[in-house]
Order: C-alpha cells, then structure tokens, then sequence
C-alpha cells in the first residue's frame, strides 16, 4: 500500500523501539550505477541515483547503514523486475516519501501513469487544478515538485516530460531519463534534449 506521508509517520506498533525514528540506508546496484535506498519504519522513503540533483535532500536525520531490513530486501525485488523488464506496480511497496501537501499531490499523479507512457508537467498541472477547483496551476510549480521526488524510478518521473516534447527536470540527468524510457519502450527520438532551460 502506498502512503505519502508528510512527516514521520506516527509509532507502529510491529515497530522496536530502537527503530522509532532510525533511518537506515543500504545501496543497490543497478544498470544506471549505484542506487541509494532509505527506509524509516518499513518503509521506503528515499531511493537516489548516485551523484543526482537533490542526492539525500529528503533525509533530515543521521542515517545508518544496514542492509537486512525487509523494505529493502522487497524493493530489491521490486527493482530486480523491473531492470529485467517486467512492470512491477508501485503499490507492491510501502513508500513514505517526505514532501508538502502540494508535492505528494503530484507524487500520487505520477504513481499512476502507466508503464511505457508519458505526460507533460503541463496536463499534470491540469489535473491538479481541476482536483483543487482551480481554473489553472503552473507548470513550473509542478516540474519542481516532480524534480525533488525522493523515490527516483519507483514513483516514476522519468515519464514526465516538457509540453514541447522536451526531455527535461530529470534530478537524475537527461542520460538516465532516456535509459529508463527505453528500457520500458518508449521511442524517445521524438522528444529533445532542451540545452538552456526547464522548457515545461
């Protein structure tokens, strides 16, 4: 089940209380280079391609190394399939991504557009403004909640792209935006690389 939380999450009661609060990291590695995972009570609320925009912004605590935490072993699964090319789906984990209301409104977006496919910040700011009974939302403003994702690949953001057909706002680079889209499909000849600019 996916939960989007804003903070941390309240005391579990199958939570030790030596894990209340603890964050822990492990790494994983994948064809796109080293992954970073972060999990706070069983679950997920970090995962960071290495040397990436905002690396570790959503981490506020001292973290510690541990690898034998069950999140981590079911998101090493998780991604396991999906670089071999299944389509795993996004509520087959526990995620807490940490981020305002504003930010989780548009991580939930993204958690629903389908494997292989792609939108623009401009019909997610669309969308956001009619849940909100606004008649319009910028684009900008999403395209910064969409680049400060905390769980890259996972919560897909790569399959976000500029209303141009811009390949643009990927915190992990435009080379590894590129990379996950082919790796599910899509042809990416009729996007561009924007070389100055957001281009939303």
């Amino acid at each position: 089940m996916i939960r989007l939380s804003a903070g941390i999450n309240k005391r579990k009661k199958n939570v030790g209380k030596d894990d209340l609060y603890m964050i822990y990291t492990t790494h994983y590695a994948s064809p796109l280079g080293d992954l970073l995972l972060a999990e706070n009570e069983n679950q997920l609320i970090g995962l960071w391609l290495e040397g990436q925009k905002y690396y570790c912004g959503s981490l506020r605590e001292a973290a510690q190394e541990r690898s034998d935490r069950a999140v981590f072993a079911q998101t090493a699964d998780w991604l396991d399939r999906y670089f071999a090319g299944e389509q795993p789906a996004v509520c087959e984990l526990s995620l807490a991504p940490r981020g305002s209301a504003f930010r989780q409104a548009v991580w939930k977006i993204l958690c629903k557009i389908p494997y292989g496919e792609v939108t623009t910040y401009g019909e997610i700011a669309r969308q956001l403004a009619r849940q909100s009974g606004l008649t319009a939302m910028s684009a900008q403003a999403v395209g910064g909640a969409v680049g400060h994702n905390p769980i890259s690949i996972i919560i897909p953001c790569h399959r976000v792209v500029g209303t141009n057909g811009s390949l643009t706002g990927y915190a992990g680079g435009s080379e590894k935006k590129i990379q996950l889209l082919q790796r599910e499909g899509v042809d990416v000849s009729r996007f561009s690389i924007p070389k100055k600019g957001t281009a939303l």
